[in-house]
């Protein structure tokens, strides 16, 4: 049985004289807006780290861009309990729970402290997970000094979802950007200081990524502990453990987990093999993928957006006001990220070089193919932000199975292989029961542009066929 609409909780709605409503694109750029320019940061981030990077070595962006998404999939897979929360916060807030929201928030936190023995356990075994891949000794090496600091406090970045997605789920998202530019700022200061002043290279930007993130996580709880979300959200009272709520954020979050990790292990595997080709390749790609996580990453908050309206609209008890105001959200996020990556790969020819040094004997070459490749990316960006977009919608109706389940299928069985395939000379990949073209790292991208065209494709069908309305967390 649905529950009664409580209209005056309704999100972004405009009443006509007629009383038809039509959604408040204003309100819903006023949600999305701070989302955008705070994920958006997180693309910065990664652009100063690149930057930091190349001004040692071409090597020293191989090696971090052969393990990027590896390190990621391993943060993504046990810190699924951090995005949960914003589903459960946005409920909550929803049905006026505020309390049970603030709640959720602290038992994100505690769930995710838990985690951090696993994380100091992963990054002991780094030479197991990197060895298999045949990399150049000395990307290796370098790649081995980044993984351990990076892993050993993965669980800082966990931290930082569970608490900022309390704030996004009840629709307070201008706090979580501030933190987030503290971030930004710290962690420049704190690569300029580790990586040159300090002399621990590679090393050091993973160590300032953690510093930077640790100083997130407190000014985060600070917040919560404000006077005002005191007495509004009672969170100086709901602090303590509830294993009934922690274990309903792990049961969402796994899927979400398993979601984002099919992914990301696929990409990691992608990077992985394009590293195997040579270090020009893998620093050609770590580039562009940074370069277009400015496009990716703001979209993501986007999407953020569309799941705290849809958590927020089942919440006060209105599915179909649900849909109406996700599908605005995807609209918006098409409109960014196909504009967006247009202008990027047009770019390329003068946006590259500050990513290498002009006396780098391979900063030519690496600029040349990483233009290539940036037109390449463009071509799948449309259907990455459809992408971002329904499944982002569809979390904040708790609808994580199924996309996790597709996402898995189309990781593993199209666009691992296709890289694979289209990547290596014959005789020269990881197997030898798969053809091989030898088109390097251009072929592997455009494996991806297939991979997320047909990713795309099923979120959005799985966001307009509508079973997301049979849930209930």
């Amino acid at each position: 049985m649905n529950a009664p609409v409580n209209i005056s909780r309704l999100p972004a709605v405009l009443y006509a004289p007629d009383g038809s409503r039509r959604v408040d694109y204003r309100a819903v750029f006023a949600l999305a807006w701070p989302l955008l320019i705070n994920t958006g940061i997180q693309a910065v981030l990664n652009l100063t780290d690149t930057w930091f990077l190349g001004q040692l070595s071409v090597d020293a962006l191989a090696a971090v861009g052969g393990i990027f998404f590896l390190i990621l999939v391993f943060i993504v897979l046990i810190g699924g309990v951090g995005h949960a929360t914003q589903t459960m916060a946005a409920q909550a807030y929803g049905a006026g729970a505020r309390p049970r929201a603030a709640s959720y928030a602290w038992n994100g936190l505690w769930a995710t402290l838990a985690t951090a023995p696993l994380f100091l356990g992963l990054a002991f075994v780094g030479p197991w997970f990197i060895a298999p891949f045949g990399m150049d000794p000395q990307v290796q090496a370098l790649a081995l000094d980044y993984w351990f600091p990076r892993m050993a406090a993965g669980w800082l970045g966990v931290a930082i979802w569970s608490v900022a997605g309390f704030f996004n789920g009840i629709g307070r998202t201008r706090l979580p950007l501030l933190v987030m530019m503290v971030i930004a700022i710290s962690n420049a200061a704190l690569n300029w200081l580790l990586i040159f002043k300090l002399g621990y290279g590679v090393a050091g930007a993973a160590w300032a990524t953690a510093g930077a993130q640790l100083i997130g996580v407190l000014a985060l709880v600070a917040a919560m502990l404000m006077p005002d979300m005191r007495h509004e959200f009672a969170s100086g009272r709901v602090w303590k453990p509830r294993f009934k709520r922690m274990w309903g954020l792990l049961a969402l979050g796994f899927p979400m987990g398993l979601h984002g990790t099919a992914d990301l292990l696929g990409f990691a595997l992608f990077q992985l093999m394009i590293a195997r080709v040579g270090p020009v390749h893998a620093a050609s790609s770590q580039v562009v993928m940074m370069v277009t996580s400015v496009c990716y990453m703001p979209a993501i908050g986007i999407a953020l957006a569309g799941t705290t309206l849809v958590g927020q609209s089942i919440g006060a008890g209105d599915k179909e006001w649900a849909q109406r105001t996700g599908s605005a959200v995807i609209k918006l996020a098409v409109a960014y990220m196909g504009g967006l990556g247009v202008l990027l790969a047009a770019s390329g020819p003068w946006v590259l070089p500050l990513f290498v040094q002009s006396g780098d004997p391979h900063a030519a070459e690496m600029v040349q193919l990483g233009v290539t490749l940036l037109w390449i990316a463009a071509g799948y960006q449309v259907f990455d932000a459809l992408n971002l977009g329904a499944a982002f919608c569809l979390r904040g109706a708790g609808d994580v199975k199924f996309p996790a389940i597709v996402l898995a299928i189309l990781a593993w069985v199209v666009f691992v292989p296709l890289t694979h395939v289209l990547t290596f000379e014959p005789g020269q990949g990881l197997v030898n029961f798969l053809p091989q073209f030898g088109m390097g790292s251009k072929g592997a991208w455009t494996a991806a542009v297939v991979y997320i065209a047909l990713l795309g494709s099923a979120m959005l069908w799985r966001w307009w066929g509508g079973a997301w309305k049979k849930i209930v967390v």
